[in-house]
């Protein structure tokens, strides 16, 4: 599941951008979502708990520069695709500061967006494993995203349960809990469902609005102000399946 973030302060670009985006993802049969955000304190927001892996930002906006907002996306997730669009191509030497995958004029043209989501989607589909690396009291340990039930943050620590049914906690985090928990939020199959927890949708059994049910008897609360995007990923996520 491909989950797309655009941010563009003029409303009439963002519908026709988040159009295209849909467009490319039906045409290319493509599993996934498009949120559309036209403030980019709401994107940044949303990404901490929805964990988008390709953004589509507009440059210039007057509370925060798609430039600024890049570098804040970049801090939260280096692995994230940002493709920057703009009707100022001057921009375009400053922007590749944050490692863009690509850099559009306005008006967007479709076979250029396409072009750019297709190289998006497949950095995205075929990336590296994801895996989590972090200190014990005994050293290191590295652990594979496939075998993370959840992790949950408990006293400056986080906690992993693992698929069989092993815990394996870090030592006291140097980072914040969104910081330690990026890489697996790159993952399409990870979604934050509350501050303190984080959850492969591929051991939920069930979800409602008290929380996850996961294999083993685990379960994680939801935040309520969290439910509806929560909701919408996993469903995403099931019909995605396969994919």
């Amino acid at each position: 599941m491909v989950r797309i973030a655009v941010c563009d302060d003029s409303a009439t670009e963002l519908r026709a951008i988040s159009s295209l985006a849909d467009e490319y993802l039906s045409s290319r049969g493509v599993a996934g979502t498009v949120r559309s955000f036209d403030h980019p304190d709401a994107l940044l927001c949303q990404s901490e708990s929805e964990g988008f892996h390709i953004y589509l930002l507009d440059m210039v906006m007057p509370m925060l520069s798609g430039l600024e907002l890049g570098r804040a996306i970049r801090r939260q997730s280096a692995d994230a695709q940002i493709i920057f669009i703009t009707t100022e191509p001057g921009f375009a030497l400053d922007a590749y500061a944050v490692n863009p995958l690509h850099y559009l004029l306005k008006p967007v043209q479709r076979d250029a967006l396409f072009s750019a989501l297709e190289l998006a989607v497949k950095k995205v589909r075929y990336g590296a494993e994801t895996a989590v690396t972090f200190r014990t009291r005994d050293g290191l340990r590295t652990l594979s995203a496939d075998e993370i039930v959840c992790c949950e943050y408990v006293r400056h620590s986080v906690v992993y349960t693992l698929a069989g049914g092993e815990r394996a906690e870090t030592a006291t985090l140097r980072e914040c809990f969104s910081e330690h928990i990026a890489p697996l939020l790159r993952d399409p199959r990870f979604v934050r469902p509350h501050a303190a927890f984080a959850v492969n949708m591929a051991y939920a059994e069930r979800l409602d609005k008290a929380g996850f049910a996961l294999r083993g008897g685990v379960f994680v609360p939801v935040s309520g102000k969290l439910y509806a995007a929560v909701r919408d990923a996993y469903i995403n996520y099931r019909l995605g399946e396969g994919e």
